[in-house]
Order: C-alpha cells, then structure tokens, then sequence
C-alpha cells in the first residue's frame, strides 16, 4: 500500500523543544528505512558522539544550519547539504545557531523509528525528562553506541 504525507503530515512527536514527524517507517518500506521531517531548537546540543553497528544515517537540511560532525571533522551544512554517514563513521549534530534548523534525517535500514517514539515518549513522561543514562539506556537498544 503506498504512503502518502502531505506538508505537516505523518506522525508527529514532541522530543523535548524539537519535533519530528515520521513520514516513512519500517513496515511503510518493507524494513528498508526510515524517514523524519526534524526541527531542532536554536541551542539544541545534540546527541553524544556516536555510532552504528548497521546503520547507515543521512541528513538532508532543509532551513537553518546543522553543526555536523563526522569523524574529527566539523560541517557548517546549510539549506540543500546531504551528508551521508556509513555504519561505524563516528558523528553527531547540533544546532549552534540562533534559529531553528530543518532537515530530514533517512536511515537504512529502517526501525529507527522506533527509538525515536521511545525517546520522545521519555521525553514528555509526567516525572520530567529522563536522566542521560535513561537516554543512553533507551538508545542502546537501537543500534546507537555512544563513543
């Protein structure tokens, strides 16, 4: 069955001041990848330098400028940079500027949706936002090694 999401469509989720929406999940591609619409906050720091086992993580900015950093490398990547990291790549990103940034982060193989409800679950649970060791033990069930 086809998927189709329009502008402000898919299934949004509130990741502390930052968003996504889910617009292509592993059942939606037969487990090929996965698909977010990302607004991070002005300020926002970012995960912890990390990497995947099997995960090939891209980024494609749409509005504002990501802080990309890959390997020992830093990327000022604005409107239109892809940025492709393969499975073992150190990296990470954040948003270092004044505005908010959009992009859209694809991951093959998909599942990482599923990470990312939990995170955000965690995120908006009643007892405040998780410690970063609840953090990394949600993310180590994910294919996500902090390094």
């Amino acid at each position: 069955m086809a998927v189709v999401h329009g502008p402000g469509e898919g299934e949004h989720h509130a990741v502390g001041a930052s968003s996504l929406t889910l617009k292509a999940t592993a059942p939606d591609t037969r487990g090929q990848f996965f698909l977010s619409e990302t607004v991070v906050e002005p300020g926002f720091p970012g995960p912890p330098l990390h990497r995947h086992r099997e995960l090939t993580d891209m980024f494609y900015v749409i509005e504002g400028v990501l802080t990309l950093r890959v390997g020992d490398e830093e990327i000022e990547a604005g409107p239109g940079t892809f940025a492709c990291i393969p499975p073992g790549e150190p990296h990470t990103f954040s948003n270092r500027s004044q505005a908010p940034v959009r992009f859209l982060n694809f991951n093959t193989p998909g599942g990482f949706e599923e990470y990312m409800r939990e995170l955000a679950a965690a995120m908006s649970s009643s007892e405040g936002p998780p410690s970063s060791e609840a953090i990394g033990a949600i993310a180590a069930k994910y294919d996500f090694e902090p390094v």
